[in-house]
């Protein structure tokens, strides 16, 4: 299986995007729109979830959707999304940054 084509990094900064509270079913395109928005004009995005406090099955495949089509570095991440991401094992597969300045230089 292929994976699909990432759109190239123009080489600039990656906008960073950072979402505050909880994201489920309901609140997950607020988030996808702004994802988007960052990946269609900068062919990447970090996203800092130092203020995510909650998210759901529907957040969680749309980040993976994102790490495979294209540049996602997630920064800032709380001990319970630590925790979450471990459980599912995905933690070993994003691009994880503890700061948003250690995202900006991989």
């Amino acid at each position: 299986m292929t994976s699909p084509a990432r759109p190239p990094h123009p080489g600039g900064p990656l906008p960073v995007i950072a979402p505050q509270g909880e994201f489920d079913y309901g609140t997950v395109p607020q988030l996808q729109k702004q994802i988007d928005t960052a990946v269609n004009e900068h062919g990447g995005v970090i996203l800092d979830a130092g203020g995510i406090t909650f998210i759901d099955s529907t957040v969680l495949t749309l980040i993976l959707m994102t790490h495979q089509r294209t540049q996602l570095r997630i920064a800032n991440l709380n001990p319970r999304l630590t925790h979450l991401f471990g459980i599912y094992g995905i933690d070993h597969v994003l691009n994880l940054y503890p700061t948003v300045d250690n995202a900006r230089t991989p």
